[in-house]
């Protein structure tokens, strides 16, 4: 959720801290700021709101020093506030943190009784004040930190920085991720490869209950028992931290033209002569009694859309759940249960412990990512990558085509496993989803009147979205693009559900979207769309050529896609959903990569 990076470097690292998490910006912040060593003594400078804030801070009162730690705030405990932006320091120590404590008060009635007063509304405070008292009780900085680390409870990355110390930095890492940068005479730090590619091009992924100690040298890496462990470092592509606009104004429009593209190169990934191919270690189909599938968010939707063809096309039934609600719950895994988890970061928190509760009862663990070095694919019997490449913008586009893209090849394998379809009818929806990039570019040819509908509906308070089978997903996920970005409530019905409430919503002001390919449903679902007209509301239709023709010219906008197979149109339909979103945005004037209190990836609960 926030950024963190450290240095221990050779040059000036203000300039590098502020570099690298600029490059972490995509994650979401509301404050951020930089601490360093000068002549061995702690500075930091801080500023709310946009990194830009922080830079011109450093313009008027520049920060030496060739080590540093950096952090963007997304606010949890405490206001944005430069009072309450990291890093937080106590004394001889400066702190930078991800995640939550969660016994943070308990720790601060400790401090108090030892005189320790906390000058911020933050948990992270907390953690320096803990660090500082070891200090004072006559600990090294290795040992107050370790010592710190044990008396926390939650979920956090931290790095610690320590006066008297320029080649030292200490980080840990329980619940949230912190990687390790290798370099020549420099060591570094930070909650993803991104903000380090400008820097090294070697990462190690620190483990869950990992405690690193980095000096100039290289690195010491201790297990939460205190022993020390090997952790294999990683080449990074430099290719996939890129984060270039590549000529768009927005890096959502960039990733939303990158689609053609990325489903061409999954495509190829998991595509040969002979159909299908799996990662290693694969999955016996035959043996698969029930599925259950977790995520968050517009993962979720994917999930959902995932179940329609697995249990139509492989005959598996799948039950699906939102992690934060299945990890409570706890339901009971049965013997012959696959649990499948999606998320594009593979670090999202709620995923993560739901994945962690299934270990050990479900008979595979499988997961759907677009990070293979992530704590989920890590966690996973078999990780099957996306292949969406790196994705900036909050609000997913490509990495949910993408999701979709490996679940319905798993889906295929998974009925041509169990006999439900022949090789043959296998391999001639293959075909089709071989054309689909194409597809996609031609779809890409509806911008103009997707624009034009998505600039009328940005004057709307009140936006349904309305489909049934393959779309009701689909519809869920278009509200929910069109609400993070735009600000604009919307909400999603299942178009058999209008009569049984939401149709008291419906008059002039209230626009429904119905998304509609022809398929065995399209009858069913136009009827929902007349009564809908029938009491005065704006009806936007996207369909394809044989549905705008039987339609007529009822609708008050006409969105038509090109044929695809009825079983693609999840991800053919996607993409009309992002547009309308991205449009209504940028004709709002909103933040379309950075929407406000969003985070790209939710390390905490």
């Amino acid at each position: 959720m926030c950024g963190i990076v450290g240095i221990l470097g050779r040059h000036e690292v203000a300039p590098a801290l502020v570099e690298a998490l600029r490059r972490l910006e995509y994650r979401g912040y509301d404050s951020a700021g930089i601490a360093t060593l000068r002549d061995g003594k702690l500075d930091r400078r801080r500023a709310v709101g946009k990194l830009v804030n922080l830079s011109d801070a450093l313009v008027h009162d520049p920060l030496p020093g060739k080590s540093g730690i950096g952090h963007t705030r997304w606010a949890t405990h405490g206001a944005p506030t430069e009072r309450n932006a990291h890093p937080h320091r106590a004394g001889s120590v400066a702190v930078v943190h991800n995640g939550i404590i969660e016994n943070y008060k308990a720790l601060r009635d400790s401090l108090a009784a030892d005189g320790y007063a906390p000058e911020t509304d933050t948990d992270t405070e907390t953690v320096a004040l803990l660090a500082q008292r070891h200090v004072a009780a006559g600990k090294d900085p290795v040992e107050a930190a370790m010592a710190t680390i044990d008396e926390l409870k939650g979920a956090f990355a931290l790095v610690f920085l320590f006066d008297g110390h320029p080649d030292l930095m200490i980080g840990a890492r329980k619940g949230s991720p912190l990687a390790i940068g290798h370099g020549e005479g420099e060591m570094f730090l930070g909650s993803d490869a991104i903000a380090l590619a400008p820097l090294t091009d070697t990462i190690t992924y620190l483990e869950e209950g990992d405690r690193a100690i980095l000096t100039r040298d290289g690195v010491e890496i201790r297990d939460e028992s205190g022993a020390q462990v090997s952790r294999e470092p990683q080449k990074i592509r430099m290719d996939a931290a890129r984060v270039d606009k590549g000529g768009h104004k927005h890096f959502m429009a960039k990733e939303i033209a990158e689609q053609p593209v990325v489903l061409a190169n999954a495509l190829q990934a998991y595509l040969s002569d002979d159909g299908i191919v799996l990662p290693e270690p694969g999955i016996d189909f035959d043996k698969v009694e029930r599925m259950v599938m977790v995520a968050c968010g517009t993962a979720y939707y994917a999930c959902v859309t995932a179940k329609y063809w697995f249990e139509q096309l492989a005959g598996i039934p799948v039950e699906v759940d939102i992690a934060s609600e299945f990890r409570y719950r706890e339901p009971p895994i049965s013997k012959g249960t696959v649990a499948l988890f999606v998320s594009q970061s593979g670090e999202t928190a709620d995923t993560l412990a739901a994945l962690r509760h299934c270990t050990g009862r479900a008979d595979s663990i499988l997961s759907v990512v677009n990070v293979e070095s992530s704590s989920i694919a890590r966690e996973s019997d078999l990780a099957l990558p996306i292949h969406a490449g790196t994705e900036i913008g909050v609000a997913s586009t490509k990495a949910f085509t993408c999701q979709l893209n490996v679940l319905l090849l798993l889906a295929l394998r998974a009925a041509e496993a169990r006999g439900k379809m022949s090789n043959s009818e296998v391999a001639t929806l293959l075909d089709e989803l071989r054309r689909l990039p194409g597809v996609f570019n031609a779809a890409l040819g509806r911008d103009d009147i997707i624009r034009e509908t998505a600039e009328d509906l940005a004057d709307a308070h009140d936006v349904l979205f309305l489909g049934r089978g393959l779309m009701f997903p689909l519809a869920l996920e278009g509200a929910l693009k069109l609400k993070e970005i735009s600000y604009i409530h919307a909400e999603a019905y299942a178009s058999g559900e209008l009569k049984h409430g939401p149709i008291a919503l419906i008059d002039h002001a209230v626009p429904v979207v119905v998304m509609a390919p022809r398929d065995h449903l399209f009858e069913k679902t136009v009827s929902n769309m007349q009564e809908v007209i029938a009491r005065g509301g704006p009806v936007v239709l996207i369909t394809d050529a044989a549905g705008a023709a039987e339609a007529g010219d009822d609708a008050w906008r006409t969105i038509v896609m090109p044929d695809v197979d009825p079983r693609l149109t999840p991800l053919l339909y996607a993409l009309p959903a992002q547009l309308l979103a991205y449009h209504a945005a940028v004709a709002k004037g909103t933040d379309v990569d950075q929407p406000r209190n969003l985070a790209k990836s939710v390390t905490v609960e």
